[in-house]
């Protein structure tokens, strides 16, 4: 039986290590086709109508959503993931309250975007604005950026010096402290009656919108898959660079990277800053596509489901966590045919994939390595022992 574990978990390594070692193995010209073709795969999922794959739609059930509108879904959670493995899969940090600046984010394009914003009305009251300003898409995109990376450092510097089950509670009660205030802070936020007409690129939510309407969902998911594809090229960048490996050390022994002269402090506010930032950046979507917002939209559990699809995906792996992101967001639509046990089975895969696969579906290829170590360390192990 023990032989028969041994050899499994051979098996599956193996598998993933091999697909990775024969892709990069591949001449670039190569590589180059098969990029382009996952790329116009992306851009052409909201219109599949392919014979045979038409049952992956969600709108093909009785009851299912816009499949383009799940599919911007899925991107906006992609886009978490690969903000939320900056933390956690690459400086090591755990974070349960992430869903505090996907908060921050959507509430800043509502706040100085929406003309039923009070920061709107009271900007033009003082300053003699006529009642339809409000500023523009493009510059609250930068506020929610800025903003955003500004609340990621004021958390990170008093708690980051925390490690572990400390530095998650903190974490925690952060993203239930901005839910809070978001509820309670009427004169500021509307409290909870929420915030309307959000704008989007074109403006206002309005009958005149061309592209980005409420409606059809498509143009709002090409946007946010070309923000997923350029922020995971620059993430990637940053992984590879002198920020990126410092990262690394510090995840692996926190105490031997400051003998090498990383200093961890510096590094993990780093990635908690540009974590921070790819939140609000993914809320600010989610503000703009929905058109309003609420605080009931950021609670605890949707926080716990982030760290769930990097966890389940495979933290430190930007491929593994945003399959992780894909399958979270995607499964409890496809199982809408189940009606109320459809999130009865959507935890029970959760708990299946957390027993079968505890080091995610996708590993890092430092994470596989170990696991492939370790199965050539049980091989030589005596029979009897």
């Amino acid at each position: 039986m023990i032989d028969k574990i041994r050899s499994a978990d051979r098996r599956r390594v193996g598998m993933l290590t091999a697909v990775g070692d024969r892709w990069r193995a591949l001449p670039r010209w190569q590589q180059g086709i098969g990029l382009v073709a996952f790329l116009a795969i992306l851009y052409y999922l909201p219109l599949l109508g392919i014979p045979g794959l038409t049952w992956l739609r969600t709108d093909s059930i009785e009851g299912g959503n816009n499949w383009a509108g799940v599919l911007f879904v899925c991107a906006i959670y992609v886009l978490v993931a690969i903000g939320l493995n900056v933390v956690v899969g690459l400086a090591g940090l755990l974070d349960l309250g992430y869903i505090g600046f996907f908060a921050i984010g959507a509430y800043s394009v509502a706040l100085f975007g929406s003309v039923n914003s009070p920061v709107v009305k009271w900007i033009q009251q003082e300053f003699d604005l006529p009642p339809t300003w409000a500023v523009t898409w493009a510059i609250c995109l930068f506020i929610a950026i800025v903003l955003t990376m500004i609340s990621g450092v004021l958390l990170g510097w008093p708690t980051l010096r925390l490690r572990g089950d400390y530095l998650a509670i903190v974490t925690l009660g952060f993203g239930e402290i901005i839910r809070i205030v978001a509820r309670n802070a009427t004169g500021l936020t509307n409290g909870p009656v929420g915030i309307s007409a959000i704008p989007g690129p074109e403006g206002a939510p309005s009958a005149d919108n061309k592209v980005f309407g409420l409606i059809d969902a498509k143009p709002w998911y090409w946007l946010a898959i070309t923000f997923v594809l350029i922020m995971v090229f620059l993430v990637r960048r940053l992984e590879h660079s002198r920020v990126g490996r410092a990262w690394l050390a510090v995840r692996e022994d926190e105490d031997a990277a400051a003998v090498m002269g990383v200093y961890p402090f510096k590094f993990k506010l780093w990635a908690f800053a540009i974590g921070a930032a790819l939140g609000g950046l993914s809320g600010f979507l989610f503000g703009s596509r929905n058109a309003f917002i609420d605080p009931t939209q950021f609670n605890a559990n949707l926080s716990i489901l982030f760290v769930a699809m990097v966890v389940v995906g495979g933290s430190g792996n930007m491929i593994g966590v945003s399959l992780g992101a894909v399958l979270l967001a995607y499964l409890p639509e496809r199982f809408r045919d189940f009606a109320d046990y459809r999130w009865l089975v959507f935890g029970l895969a959760m708990v299946l994939v957390m027993i079968l696969r505890p080091q995610g579906l996708i590993p890092s290829r430092r994470r596989a390595r170990e696991l492939k170590d370790r199965a050539a360390e049980a091989e030589e192990v005596p029979a009897h022992v």
